[in-house]
């Protein structure tokens, strides 16, 4: 018998075999390197005894899932195996082509081929009825590419996330924006993308405090073979801590801007999001604080609080409050009509 073909019979046995109770034990042990019983049982709403019982099933039908010895006890999916075929299910199946589809915005070097190449394979390994479905989403979906944003190579991010899932410490070159690198050692938290740029939030064990690193100046990353335990992140979630990390920075354009109008309503009116913290005054509005390294972004972001329509004070450097009048000299001018 071909491959192929044992793979077929293969496949159909396997979905035969599994209801969907098994499909969802399976599905969290392929989402994490390790699991207690306790916690898939109480995921899965069985007993301790129906969960042996449904890991016993899953080994029955090739899938190599290994006891972990430990005060609770665990199990997880042995890697680097032959596996039986990847199954997913009809929403798993449409989110892993979106997210071929959106991979190509331009933000991680040589994505865009390697994704086309994916999202090809993909379709031909789907069931029929869901073939229609995403022939029709990869026509209709198109990701535009973020303009000037440095890229980031793809294996420094699978380094990254692979120190992440296993524990280690990361060790890597970082270039600071002098273009002067210096050697690292860190516990990979997340990776975190905003606006075209990846970013690493980590904690710097000889620093004693949490850093975020861009990925895209990131070089040499190795795992080291020390461990680590995760620490809990001093922030809601990694966006939000990045976000927060971001509006406090401090880069070669600071100014400062007190508008007569509610945070809420500047947070609201904007178009892009501020590079900056925005604090509520109460009656008396609120006060902003801008900083960026460019002149030009730091003016497009008081041009837009400006066109909010309230009044306004700037606190400024000379060059800054110049292009301020620059730009409102232009716009004051009496507008060139065309024929």
């Amino acid at each position: 018998m071909s491959g192929r073909g044992w793979q077929s019979e293969n496949v159909t046995e396997t979905r035969k075999n599994l209801p969907g109770r098994l499909l969802r034990l399976l599905a969290l042990l392929q989402s994490r390197r390790e699991w207690s019983g306790a916690e898939l049982a109480e995921r899965l709403g069985v007993t301790d005894r129906t969960l042996r019982r449904d890991i016993t099933r899953l080994r029955a039908l090739d899938y190599p899932v290994e006891g972990v010895t430990g005060t609770a006890g665990g199990y997880r999916l042995v890697s680097g195996r032959d596996l039986p075929p990847l199954l997913l299910d009809d929403e798993e199946a449409i989110a892993v082509a979106l997210g071929l589809v959106t991979a190509a915005d331009g933000s991680v070097a040589g994505i865009e081929e390697s994704s086309a190449r994916a999202l090809a394979k993909l379709e031909q390994v789907l069931p029929a009825r869901l073939r229609p479905r995403l022939a029709a989403l990869s026509d209709a979906a198109v990701a535009v590419r973020h303009g000037n944003v440095p890229r980031v190579a793809p294996d420094v991010l699978a380094v990254i996330a692979a120190c992440r899932r296993d524990r280690r410490l990361l060790s890597f070159d970082y270039r600071n924006r002098a273009d002067e690198a210096a050697p690292r050692r860190v516990e990979p938290h997340h990776l975190v993308t905003l606006r075209g740029r990846w970013y690493l939030i980590a904690y710097d064990p000889e620093r004693a405090d949490w850093r975020t690193f861009r990925a895209d100046r990131i070089e040499r990353p190795v795992p080291a073979h020390a461990r680590f335990e995760p620490r809990e992140l001093p922030a809601p979630d990694p966006a939000a801590f990045l976000t927060r990390g971001l509006a406090r920075a401090t880069y070669r354009h600071t100014v400062r801007m007190t508008v007569r109008l509610p945070a809420d309503a500047v947070r609201a009116g904007r178009f892009f999001s501020i590079p900056g913290e925005i604090e509520d005054r109460g009656a008396d509005g609120c006060a902003i604080r801008l900083s960026a390294d460019s002149a030009d972004l730091v003016v497009q972001c008081i041009a837009l609080i400006a066109a909010l329509g309230a009044e306004f004070t700037l606190d400024a450097s000379p060059e800054i409050v110049e292009r301020v009048r620059d730009l409102g000299r232009r716009l004051t001018r009496p507008p060139t009509l065309l024929s």
